[in-house]
């Protein structure tokens, strides 16, 4: 009998590379709404950071500090150019600027508790200034954004510095967003806004067009401050070079770069994913400009943009960074993206909220909706007393006590009595791309691609 061969035809497994399944349901879902995505936190796609580069301990050419005998400090001191009263931090950890909108007045307040109790300050970010945060706060950074949005002169003198805001990490050039589901009855009182309606901010300020108004405003905010409080000038990272050149031109006492790992309450994916510069790359053409200005000290530097832990505290310290801001470290300290909430010493399950929002605990980036599962990214009234301020506070303090340990315990290592010693010399590069970004040679080598 003869025997004829089948031919089976095989379906093919392999996936496009420029159409995978996530572009696929992009291209479905803008083809079946003809709408943008709008979400919450920061980039998701992997880029360059601080994770390439690795620190070059002490051992017989250096000697490390030993850590139960000898100190290592921490002390920061902020707007020493001009300000009359700079700030001084126990830690070189801040809060970055986050606002009563985006998050709960139970936040705020516990940001503001958990920031005295370790010497450091937090930021209002827009919408203007919380009672609670103003009475937690002992150092508080008074945001002054483009949308103006509760903008106070006399909250303004209540500060002890001000925040100029040019851009975010996240979406520099866009403005802010705030949904209307979280315009409550407060916070359209103080945005001056109607309740339930979608805010846009601005994308850049109503009284400046360019570097020479900027400095006219610079001046305003000291004349109306008695030349008492520092001025911060905040940058999202894209022309990093030029941008910290002008600040610094305009007179600022200290630069904030946001690199675009930055996370936000609420923009279009597409300025997340697509636009700005990473962190890494924006903090060493910030010191470049610094240092080309001979200004290295002087002006005060703080990086922003995907800070999450000691170790990336102490190198952006070691590229000449003098403090760090963090935003999305902080919530998920708070309870962001946790299983469940704490209410008087007992945990209760939040994935049925998860669940609600079709999303799970470590997936979720829905804080446009207001509909928090923790109680973080919330105005509902109920939602929001899923964080108790003490409960966050707590969280929160042992959360920068950590990363300040973390911080001492490299800068020891590479024999520093103090954070600020902390240098490029003392690091290496893993990869090409960190390597060109950061200006950091290559771990066993003195190349820095371009040089």
């Amino acid at each position: 009998m003869d025997m004829k061969p089948v031919h089976i035809k095989r379906r093919s497994a392999e996936e496009s590379a420029s159409f995978d399944r996530r572009i696929i349901d992009y291209i479905q879902n803008a083809a079946a709404h003809g709408l943008y995505e709008i979400r919450g936190l920061g980039a998701k796609r992997p880029l360059p950071h601080f994770d390439d580069l690795l620190f070059l301990a002490g051992s017989a050419s250096r000697y490390p500090l030993e850590g139960y005998r000898e100190k290592c400090t921490t002390k920061t001191i902020l707007g020493t150019r001009y300000a009359k009263k700079p700030i001084e931090l126990e830690i070189p950890i801040t809060i970055a600027g986050m606002s009563f909108g985006a998050l709960s007045a139970n936040v705020k307040e516990a940001l503001g508790r958990a920031a005295t109790e370790v010497g450091t300050s937090t930021t209002t970010g827009d919408g203007g200034m919380t009672q609670e945060e103003r009475g937690s706060s002992k150092t508080l950074v008074y945001q002054c954004l483009p949308s103006r949005y509760g903008f106070n002169p006399d909250d303004l003198r209540k500060a002890d510095a001000i925040e100029v805001v040019i851009g975010q990490g996240a979406k520099p050039g866009g403005g802010g967003m705030l949904l209307g589901q979280k315009v409550n009855p407060r916070v359209a009182k103080m945005r001056t806004l109607p309740q339930g309606v979608d805010q846009r901010s601005a994308c850049r300020h109503p009284d400046w067009t360019g570097p020479d108004d900027l400095a006219i405003k610079i001046q305003e905010l000291r004349e109306m401050t008695d030349w008492e409080k520092p001025i911060y000038v905040k940058v999202g990272a894209t022309r990093t070079f030029n941008d910290v050149k002008l600040a610094v031109h305009a007179g600022a006492d200290v630069v904030v770069v946001d690199g675009m790992q930055g996370g936000t309450a609420a923009t279009q994916t597409c300025f997340i994913e697509h636009v700005g510069i990473p962190t890494l790359a924006a903090v060493r053409q910030a010191v470049d400009a610094l240092e080309d200005l001979d200004m290295k000290g002087t002006v005060q530097l703080i990086v922003s943009g995907g800070i999450r832990t000691g170790a990336d505290v102490a190198k952006a310290l070691a590229m000449g960074a003098d403090a760090v801001a963090i935003g999305q470290g902080v919530l998920f300290a708070l309870g962001c993206n946790s299983e469940t909430w704490v209410r008087d010493g007992q945990h209760y399950s939040a994935i049925d909220a998860y669940d609600a929002l079709g999303t799970a605990p470590g997936f979720c980036h829905h804080c446009h909706t207001g509909k928090c599962p923790v109680g973080v990214t919330t105005q509902d009234a109920e939602l929001e007393q899923r964080l108790q301020p003490e409960v966050g506070a707590r969280r929160v303090r042992n959360y920068l006590k950590t990363l300040n340990m973390e911080l001492t315990t490299i800068a020891r290592a590479c024999g520093k009595q103090n954070v600020h010693h902390l240098e490029r010399e003392d690091l290496v590069a893993l990869t090409v791309e960190a390597a060109a970004m950061s200006g950091i040679p290559l771990a066993g080598t003195n190349w820095v691609p371009g040089r």
